[in-house]
């Protein structure tokens, strides 16, 4: 898992919502991914999937059998579904999604009876510092709109050359009626 938050550093250097994630079978470390779908304007970039798509291609299947994921987040339905169909043995996962998740937060992608493949999950490993990563993410991200907005309306009330603060434009001096 620390090799996932690792790659969910990555993320965030990039910009992206830190999420990361490895695949290992047995020892060794198959593949590793992290979350670019804001830069790569792909929402099927997660992590999880960028992770499984390296792992296919360093085995040259994209069944990975025997393998494990270790990701930084529950996975979603989206990731859930490709998880299952690489027939990933198990789903180690650090923060719940209580938003998304399909490892048991929202709902339970793996627990259908009815699936031809079952996936072992296991949630809240290094879960506080998965979940740490996030929320410093979002509150930074919070941080920055909060001070884009101030600037932008501190920016809209500055007068413009000439103008007095709220008073419009200043006259010109031929402009002003004579004085008594």
């Amino acid at each position: 898992m620390r090799m996932a938050l690792a790659a969910a550093e990555e993320a965030r250097a990039a910009g992206e919502v830190p999420v990361g994630a490895v695949i290992v079978r047995g020892d060794e470390v198959i593949a590793r991914g992290f979350n670019h779908p804001i830069g790569g304007h792909d929402p099927s970039a997660h992590a999880e999937m960028a992770a499984l798509r390296a792992a296919a291609q360093a085995l040259g299947n994209y069944r990975l059998p025997g393998c494990e994921l270790y990701v930084t987040l529950e996975p979603c339905l989206m990731c859930s579904g490709a998880i299952m169909h690489a027939r990933i043995a198990r789903v180690v996962y650090g923060a719940p999604d209580p938003k998304t998740g399909a490892c048991g937060g929202v709902v339970d992608a793996f627990a259908n009876p009815q699936l031809n493949h079952h996936t072992r999950v296991t949630g809240g490993v290094l879960a506080e510092q998965c979940g740490d990563a996030l929320r410093s993410f979002f509150a930074e991200r919070r941080r920055a709109a909060r001070e884009a907005r101030r600037a932008a309306n501190a920016a809209a009330a500055l007068p413009e050359p000439g103008e007095a603060a709220g008073q419009g434009v200043a006259p010109d001096s031929d402009d002003l009626p004579p004085a008594n």
